[in-house]
């Protein structure tokens, strides 16, 4: 079986703008998830971006780049693109701001594949740790079924835990304080998703051919067009938590934990 591992990397972001090429002790961001995936069982690694200046980067650090459409809508539109003109069997969407990335979580993404040929698509969840990540809309939450497929993602509390009815308002110090509240046990349940995708070739050129789906719109998850389309995502639990880099406060939390690990 072949696989392939792409990571997206587009150089806008609004909230932080060339976000691949920001240097985290002397290291560009993207050079942290090629080297974290190719710490993996996955030895063809591939960085599909949209600008010049990260090809030019990747390149430098003696990595593989491809230059793909600056048109495209979404990471896996842009794995899709290298994927047309490649024949691997597995494509690996690791997102290119996950520098923590465990190499190991990416080979427990691929694993299903190899155990069961109906299998069309995975990707990781992690249980949620911070009681405040309950209510963060950067944090998504998924909840699965009793065979660890995909149910719902969503930006919002899921599961929702009947105690918010008489116990949290539409105000945030009433939130706050619940979620204070919230131990261990009861954030059992609460599941985090981690933004690694691995698809088979024929499933991921389909997908990408639909239209974004009301609900991906609403909750802004493209993951969502699959299942508003009826078809399943396996969830694999990872073996250890990733921090993604969405904020200014994200990319501080990250520097300290690469510095101090």
């Amino acid at each position: 079986m072949k696989i392939t591992a792409v990571i997206p990397a587009r150089y806008s972001s609004t909230r932080l703008p060339g976000k691949p090429l920001i240097e985290i002790n002397g290291k560009p961001l993207v050079r942290y998830v090629y080297e974290r995936v190719n710490a993996s069982s996955v030895k063809d690694v591939i960085v599909a971006t949209d600008d010049e200046r990260i090809l030019s980067k990747v390149r430098e650090f003696g990595g593989k780049a491809i230059l793909t459409s600056p048109h495209l809508r979404s990471g896996t539109e842009r794995v899709a693109e290298v994927a047309k003109g490649l024949k691997s069997d597995i494509f690996v969407n690791i997102q290119g701001d996950e520098p923590l990335i465990n190499p190991e979580d990416i080979d427990r993404a691929i694993s299903p594949f190899r155990q069961d040929p109906s299998i069309m698509m995975t990707t990781l969840i992690y249980p949620l740790l911070e009681d405040a990540d309950v209510y963060n809309p950067h944090v998504v939450k998924v909840v699965v079924d009793l065979n660890g497929f995909a149910l719902y993602f969503s930006r919002c509390p899921i599961p929702y835990r009947k105690e918010l009815d008489q116990r949290v308002t539409d105000d945030a110090a009433s939130k706050n304080e619940f979620v204070k509240e919230m131990d261990k046990e009861k954030l059992k349940g609460y599941w985090q998703h981690i933004g690694l995708y691995a698809y088979r070739r024929d499933f991921l050129l389909k997908i990408t051919t639909l239209p974004p789906s009301p609900l991906e719109d609403q909750e802004n998850l493209e993951q969502l067009r699959v299942l508003e389309n009826g078809y399943k995502i396996k969830t694999v639990i990872a073996s250890a938590h990733s921090v993604g880099i969405d904020t200014p406060e994200d990319l501080m939390r990250v520097k300290s934990l690469i510095q101090f690990p």
